[in-house]
């Protein structure tokens, strides 16, 4: 076929498709075909850019680096410098409030945001918090654009979501899906985790750009995708706005999240162990340990108890729970809901400073604060009887740890005396008001003496 024939030959085929695309019906019924444009138009503004300039220093947190860069030796050097890419959101258009992920600002030397119209401007930290990823930047611009904040609560599996980001920098990206679940957590991206998922297309870049229903409405601000092979496969994960908003609101006021405490511990309630309580349509967070001395003690929590409600949200799970107590403020009163013995009772809980508490246990326990312990009897191949307390967990900022302790230790004597339990053990060191001689059995058939000093 001759060079003209092939040319007119596509040229035919092109008039050819034009006609068909053409001749597609532009509204149905007189109505308009759907579209996100008409949203997007107004919606758009309000997503930027942003470029840190990080430095790694040296014994920086290995946790504090980007995520895909975590365990990586090779990614980052001490002291090496790299760039960041991802993406934000303006909440606040007065104020030049934007919202995105901890991830992207942490450590950061330089912060840039480039806006949708193309202006560029240094941004300030005005503070993050890294348990839930969040980070509040503020810029001084005109003519801003700020998204308006839907209820996440009220979001449901199956609504139509859309993402806008700058997955690998490019900017004003838009992909769209419908939220696949919510309340995941337990996932170990973030400390605090009620994640919405989405099978929006997201992927790196897109980290602090929006979720955002129909409406243009802000529902979450995308944090992570599950990427096995490096590249997207329709899980990702977006902070529900209401949480983002919290938090936010915290450190514009206060610079930080001065998260307190309940000391308690607790897992999900299973139909398996409603059954063992006697209480098989129960639902809620059971708790599992209550802290000496704690929030959740002075509150008179008890182990057994099933969270149903924290003030008047209900409780399906454990990660509720650790949610909606990491998002109070030390000293913060909360409403409790319980069901005890198949009877609901209700009480209220006092959060309580980290530290303020941590120095209060120590100076009520200075030799033993911080360990978790257990009664040991064994016949040890080699070594014979072995009595006792184990350790079974401490940390290196205890008395213990810094005099040599470790986990799995068993400790046989305390002052020259002969211990079998931990009564025994708290007793002892109750009465000491100097150092505390231990005695203790090593796994492997070792066997030595340390000193804890108060």
């Amino acid at each position: 076929m001759s060079k003209l024939l092939k040319s007119l030959f596509t040229a035919g085929l092109l008039a050819a498709n034009f006609h068909t695309y053409a001749s597609l019906p532009s509204s149905v019924n007189n109505q308009p075909l759907p579209s996100l444009a008409p949203m997007l138009h107004h919606v758009m503004p309000a997503i930027v850019n942003i470029n840190t300039q990080v430095q790694i220093n040296d014994n920086a947190d290995a946790f504090s680096q980007p995520p895909a860069d975590r365990g990586n030796p090779n990614a980052h050097k001490d002291g090496q410098q790299f760039e960041n890419i991802g993406s934000g959101v303006i909440v606040d258009a007065k104020n030049g409030y934007i919202l995105t992920n901890a991830h992207l600002t942490d450590q950061a030397k330089i912060i840039t945001v480039t806006l949708n119209d193309g202006r560029r401007f240094h941004a300030k930290l005005i503070g993050q918090d890294v348990a839930s990823d969040i980070a509040v930047l503020q810029i001084h611009a005109n003519n801003l654009t700020a998204i308006k904040h839907a209820d996440s609560n009220k979001m449901q599996v199956g609504d139509f979501v859309v993402a806008i980001g700058s997955p690998y920098g490019l900017n004003q990206t838009v992909t769209s899906g419908v939220v696949s679940a919510l309340q995941r957590n337990n996932l170990g991206i973030e400390g605090y985790e009620d994640f919405i998922q989405t099978d929006a297309s997201i992927n790196p870049g897109n980290s602090g750009g929006a979720l955002v229903n129909l409406k243009g409405q802000l529902v979450g601000i995308n944090t992570a995708i599950l990427a096995p092979s490096g590249g997207n496969i329709g899980i990702g994960f977006a902070i529900p706005s209401d949480m983002a908003y919290s938090i936010m609101k915290q450190i514009i006021k206060y610079g930080s999240v001065g998260r307190g405490i309940a000391g308690i511990m607790m897992q999900t309630l299973t139909p398996e162990l409603a059954d063992a309580l006697g209480e098989p349509q129960a639902k809620g967070a059971l708790i599992s340990q209550v802290a000496a001395n704690s929030p959740a003690a002075k509150a008179h929590l008890q182990v057994g108890d099933v969270i149903k409600k924290i003030d008047d949200s209900s409780i399906t799970t454990a990660g509720q729970v650790k949610n909606t107590i990491g998002l109070l403020r030390a000293g913060s009163k909360v409403k409790l809901e319980i069901l005890r013995h198949g009877k609901i009772v209700t009480t209220t809980l006092v959060t309580a400073d980290p530290q303020k508490y941590d120095e209060q246990n120590r100076a009520a326990d200075p030799f033993l604060y911080g360990l978790v312990m257990k009664d040991f009897h064994a016949q040890v191949p080699h070594f014979g009887l072995v009595e006792g307390v184990q350790i079974l967990q401490l940390s290196d900022t205890t008395p213990a740890w810094q005099a040599g302790l470790r986990t799995g230790d068993v400790i046989t004597s305390v002052n020259q005396q002969t211990i079998k339990n931990m009564q025994q053990l708290e007793k002892i060191a109750q009465n000491s008001k100097n150092d505390l001689l231990l005695n203790i059995y090593r796994s492997g058939g070792g066997a030595a003496f340390f000193v804890i000093k108060p």
